[in-house]
């Protein structure tokens, strides 16, 4: 019972900090200079619908926001505060935050033991000191918040997403929060909260996981980390959240030159790689290398049901397709399970002759295959009790060819994407099994600038059907087996 009294009271505080009726910004400068007006732009550009205040000794206004003088010169109650001061004032601004009333900040500015300087983690301590005393801080040295839902946004993150969605990202690293943030939004990835909390003076990777854990709005959890302050609690933490939820970790700093960038970037140390690659697979966390398959990984766990895989089916048209789907296949884990004559002969119906292949994967002989023979294709292979997803890649570029050929001045006009969409989710529907896109482009000079917007235009599409889509072949199989692998855990310790 303790226990509950006790995340109910932390979490009235979380529900302060991330949707927050009002905020005041710390260190606003009338001359539009600094992280204090950065902040304010970006608030006001996602459309923040709380109260907004700006703090800044002198008064004055910005872009028509009055600046108070002080944090007790504004009249309103205040949820949290944007802390955007040179370092030497942050402890005493919080401090002032503190007597407010005022439940969290964040800490943009910089200066802190992240300098390898005395003064610096002098000035850390303080700030540790008077969080102990009554307010939560995420920071300093951190981008701070992005909750798609209240408009909170990350230092630089304008023009991020207000679409929300069900992943949450820890992130030690403000530049990671930010570019997964931008990656998030053509990807497909939908957040929940995400946090970049730097040097981690009071809210950081284990109880911000914690939290998580136990937040509704968050279905999977994201995180980059460089160094955690207790290594025995976040593990115990990470194995109770991730028997939950998944759990993906990119873990920074597992290389000699690695380590030596995380001292440098936010005073952490990077820790041993076989300890850590064997403390995450005991929690049954998943770790990725980098911020590309953290986000594909994501993806993956945003639009795929979460159970094992085995048998793939693969189609498309054009490439070494054979033989770089079953090399990749094996290396993820999966398997590419030959059809029958009965079933190659009902493929092949759809496709055209002689040239295709349909023993899987299917080899449709060329890149104009349309919608009617995927949903033909895929309706078949998928009932194939060994099939458990099925994979469809399209070469898009190939269409700027036709479009020359016909005298079409738009390649999109030719490019049935929408209705690829649509074939491949009545085949999903029909079969239950669930569809993957794998989209490369080839394309990418100046002159192919169409291609690319025709690219991005059909990803929209798909994802529109709840089918995640990849670039490379390789990256869907890898982001199926974490999947898979996350759900073969889950399996095994169940049935323990």
């Amino acid at each position: 019972m303790e226990c509950k009294v006790a995340h109910h009271d932390q979490d009235h505080v979380f529900e302060r900090i991330f949707h927050p009726r009002s905020v005041a910004v710390i260190g606003v400068s009338s001359q539009a200079a600094g992280f204090g007006s950065g902040i304010v732009d970006a608030l006001r550009a996602i459309g923040f619908q709380g109260a907004l205040y700006g703090v800044n000794p002198k008064g004055g206004t910005y872009r028509d926001m009055k600046l108070f003088t002080s944090l007790a010169d504004i009249p309103d109650p205040i949820d949290f505060a944007v802390i955007a001061v040179p370092a030497g004032f942050v402890p005493e601004t919080l401090e002032e935050c503190r007597r407010r009333g005022i439940a969290g900040a964040e800490i943009l500015s910089a200066g802190f033991s992240e300098t390898g300087t005395p003064e610096g983690s002098a000035l850390e301590e303080e700030v540790r000191r008077i969080s102990a005393r009554g307010i939560r801080v995420v920071g300093p040295n951190c981008f701070g918040i992005y909750c798609p839902q209240s408009g909170l946004t990350l230092l630089p993150g304008p023009d991020l997403s207000r679409e929300s969605g069900h992943v949450g990202f820890l992130s030690q690293s403000g530049g990671m929060s930010i570019d997964f943030g931008h990656i998030g939004k053509w990807m497909g990835v939908r957040f929940s909260k995400v946090v970049s909390f730097g040097n981690g003076v009071d809210l950081r990777e284990t109880e911000l996981l914690e939290y998580l854990g136990r937040d509704p709005e968050t279905r999977v959890i994201a995180m980059y980390v460089e160094g955690v302050e207790d290594g025995r609690g976040f593990f115990r933490v990470l194995r109770d959240v991730a028997a939950r939820k998944p759990v993906i970790i990119n873990k920074g700093g597992l290389s000699e030159a690695g380590s030596r960038a995380v001292a440098s970037h936010t005073a952490s140390m990077g820790g041993s790689r076989v300890i850590w690659e064997s403390a995450l697979r005991q929690a049954g966390a998943i770790q990725v290398g980098d911020l590309w398959e953290l986000a594909q990984t994501c993806l993956a766990f945003s639009l795929l049901p979460w159970q094992v895989y085995r048998g793939i089916s693969v189609a498309g048209g054009g490439g070494a397709l054979g033989v770089s789907a079953g090399d990749l296949a094996e290396r993820y884990g999966l398997s590419l399970p030959v059809f029958d004559d009965q079933m190659s002969d009902r493929i092949l119906e759809v496709l055209p002759r002689p040239g295709s292949s349909a023993r899987n994967p299917v080899d449709a002989a060329n890149p104009f295959v349309g919608p009617d023979a995927y949903r033909h294709v895929f309706t078949h292979a998928g009932s194939d009790a060994r099939v458990d997803a099925q994979v469809l890649i399209q070469l898009l570029h190939h269409y700027k060819s036709a479009a020359l050929s016909l005298g079409v001045d738009s390649v999109h006009s030719i490019t049935p994407y929408e209705q690829q969409a649509q074939a491949l989710a009545d085949a999903r529907q029909a079969t239950g099994k669930p569809a993957i896109l794998v989209m490369p482009d080839f394309k990418q000079g100046k002159e192919s600038l169409d291609i690319e917007e025709l690219i991005r235009d059909a990803r929209q599409a798909f994802l529109g059907k709840g089918i995640p889509v990849f670039s490379d072949l390789g990256d869907a199989m890898q982001a199926l087996s974490h999947v898979s692998a996350y759900a073969a855990h889950q399996h095994a310790s169940r049935e323990a």
